[in-house]
């Protein structure tokens, strides 16, 4: 049965910079936008909204949605990634609350873009998708009727 990982991620954008997070991936400093997978009983602004705080210390609801991103890994794992923006006055300080981020970096896009230590070839095309400047409503990606209240019922499918 086919299951691809739903993960999701912040493109945090501050004063013409932005913020990737540092993890080591099989020995290697890799840089990544902060991310990871939607847990159960979750929305995705909720994932994204813990993802942030956990990987940098911000608390913070993303101001935009700019897009899903579909993508196999070189493992074949499959990734559907639904990614966020967050536009802040200015650069802060991160402290991150999961052990397995090093630390943050304020970078360029260019700095990002041409990195050779980015997790996934998605990291530099979310800084592209960024750069193109589209941006979309969070209500695009808003849950249906979340959570399920015990008493209401779906629509029947006939």
């Amino acid at each position: 049965m086919f299951k691809p990982h739903v993960t999701v991620a912040c493109l945090v954008q501050a004063q013409g910079q932005l913020l990737v997070v540092e993890e080591q991936v099989n020995g290697r400093a890799t840089w990544n936008q902060p991310a990871g997978h939607l847990e159960a009983d979750e929305t995705l602004l909720e994932a994204v909204q813990r993802e942030l705080f956990e990987e940098t210390g911000i608390t913070a609801t993303p101001d935009y949605f700019l897009g899903v991103q579909q993508w196999i890994a070189p493992d074949n794992t499959p990734f559907v990634r639904f990614l966020f923006g967050l536009d802040l006055t200015e650069t802060v300080a991160t402290t991150p609350h999961d052990d397995d981020i090093d630390c943050c970096w304020w970078l360029t896009p260019e700095q990002i873009i041409s990195a050779d230590k980015l997790r996934s070839p998605l990291v530099a095309e979310s800084v592209r998708l960024w750069q193109q400047g589209a941006r979309y409503p969070l209500q695009l990606v808003a849950p249906f009727q979340w959570p399920f209240h015990e008493g209401a019922h779906p629509a029947s499918a006939c």
